[in-house]
């Protein structure tokens, strides 16, 4: 079951450039800047309510970031969906015909184990499920 919207994935050119509009235009708090090297990806968290805003900037001119860039412009990439069971979620997901963009859960920013399902099985949306990992203390 999913339980809230965690965050909403937005692709830029610069973090340098975007951060400081999301700062200081419209006040939101900076939590985190994480780098995802398999993703090819820099990631700027900002909090708004219980969502962050995940700004992507890509590190590499063949990540998916980048070649989203490329096609379609910087701008809303994905919206995720946070679940307390990502396996069941895939699961359910398979049976339902939604087909996954990877074999198994990849880590993400912030902590989270991630799946993307393909936009033309979800309306053109691309969306994500998300689940955090477990606390290893």
């Amino acid at each position: 079951m999913y339980t809230k919207v965690d965050h909403i994935g937005i692709a830029v050119r610069s973090l340098e450039a975007a951060i400081p509009f999301y700062r200081d235009q419209l006040g939101l708090h900076l939590e985190a800047i994480d780098e995802v090297a398999s993703q090819g990806v820099r990631v700027a968290f900002f909090v708004c309510g219980e969502t962050l805003l995940e700004l992507l900037e890509p590190t590499r001119p063949d990540s998916p970031i980048a070649i989203f860039i490329e096609k379609r412009g910087e701008g809303l990439h994905h919206m995720a969906l946070a679940t307390d069971d990502i396996l069941q979620e895939r699961s359910k997901a398979i049976e339902n015909r939604i087909r996954l963009l990877s074999e198994a859960p990849l880590d993400g920013a912030h902590g989270k184990l991630i799946t993307f399902m393909h936009p033309k099985d979800t309306m053109g949306v691309l969306l994500e499920m998300c689940q955090r990992k477990a606390d290893p203390h």
